[in-house]
């Protein structure tokens, strides 16, 4: 973002087609408040929206399509039209057309944002069954944003305002869940939690509470071996380079409300923190990708067939994700340039303001 770009330019996927991502973007970008912001583009198709916004009534959403990036419109709400043919929508139902052109939409968004012709994505939710192919072979947005990018590793966060909890691993089986929890992974996570809290949430020092794999953090070795020969040795290792602590029983850990002593949370697998986050973050959680040189976020949540094309959808979490993405991006941009030049520059307007310090001789001359 130059000098003159003052608001980041949020682009959007549009996930399955007959979920109820369509049905969220409308109702979040209702709200003109958000264009003093950011620029919105949707990485879809005029027809797509313009489907679902008929089965949303009193909402004043207009729009400027565009077939290039380069034409985006800084006040208006742009639709970036990826495909031009007609598709059959279904909405609540999964098909295979779904699930292909929400990976259109995404696959265009996500090149966008690594060609910075876009500051930040924010994505609908995408269903498994229908995306994962020999094409797709991922099982979610954060393993194909690791690829795409190149990076060695990323942590899915988990953020409600100051409660955030990532996840040693994401959508595995629950039977491989303990071959995650190795110190090298345990290390790789933390690390990249520490970097994240510092540079996207401006935390200078920040502390994150480790969970234990077993029941009661194993016991002491009683209940499962992996906290006394794996999980506590890759803390006292993290100590080297970051406040970490633990392993914390999870259950009386979140009971107790102990996660409000921390800045983040590092959870050994996917139900173990994503229960008791979307429990107490109450429908306003966001899912952000740390470790990316880019910023991506999303709501919390699926893509909700039940619902889907029925205007009962709740926006409340695609805001909160728009919100976060745009608060991450100028966070960070905030850190890179208070990290540019250290040490502050003196110009001759403030040592002009400086006074010597006046020493007064001792009489006695002692």
């Amino acid at each position: 973002m130059n000098a003159q770009q003052q608001k980041p330019i949020i682009g959007i996927s549009i996930g399955d087609l007959n979920g109820i991502g369509a049905e969220l973007v409308i109702k979040t970008l209702n709200d003109h408040r958000l264009l003093e912001l950011c620029t919105p583009v949707i990485f879809a198709s005029n027809k797509v929206i313009n489907f679902y916004r008929k089965s949303v009534p009193d909402i004043n959403f207009s729009y400027q399509s565009i077939k290039e990036l380069t034409r985006v419109n800084l006040k208006q709400i742009n639709i970036f039209n990826c495909w031009e043919e007609e598709v059959g929508i279904t909405p609540g139902q999964l098909s295979d057309i779904g699930g292909k052109y929400a990976i259109k939409s995404l696959t265009m968004a996500v090149q966008a944002l690594k060609e910075g012709k876009i500051h930040g994505l924010v994505t609908a939710p995408i269903h498994k069954k229908n995306t994962h192919s020999n094409e797709f072979n991922y099982t979610g947005h954060t393993p194909y944003l690791k690829h795409i990018f190149g990076v060695q590793d990323v942590a899915m966060l988990m953020v409600a305002g100051s409660f955030r909890v990532g996840l040693l691993s994401e959508h595995v089986p629950i039977s491989e869940a303990a071959k995650h929890v190795t110190r090298d992974n345990i290390l790789s996570k933390l690390s990249i939690i520490n970097n994240s809290l510092i540079k996207d949430f401006g935390i200078d020092k920040p502390k994150v509470a480790v969970l234990g794999l077993n029941p009661h953090a194993g016991d002491e070795g009683l209940i499962g071996r992996e906290e006394e020969e794996i999980i506590k040795p890759a803390i006292k290792d993290a100590r080297h380079f970051m406040l970490a602590m633990g392993p914390y029983s999870a259950d009386a850990f979140f009971a107790r409300h102990q996660y409000e002593k921390f800045d983040a949370v590092l959870a050994m697998y996917h139900d173990q923190g994503l229960i008791p986050f979307k429990s107490l973050a109450i429908g306003e959680g966001v899912n952000f990708t740390a470790g990316l040189p880019a910023v991506r976020t999303s709501p919390d949540h699926g893509t909700a067939f039940d619902i889907a094309g029925k205007n009962k959808a709740d926006h409340t979490s695609f805001l909160t994700a728009i919100f976060e993405c745009i608060d991450i991006i100028e966070r960070r941009n905030s850190y890179v340039e208070n990290h540019r030049n250290p040490v502050k520059k003196v110009t001759p307007a403030i040592l002009a303001n400086v006074e010597d310090e006046k020493i007064e001789e001792d009489p006695n001359n002692e």
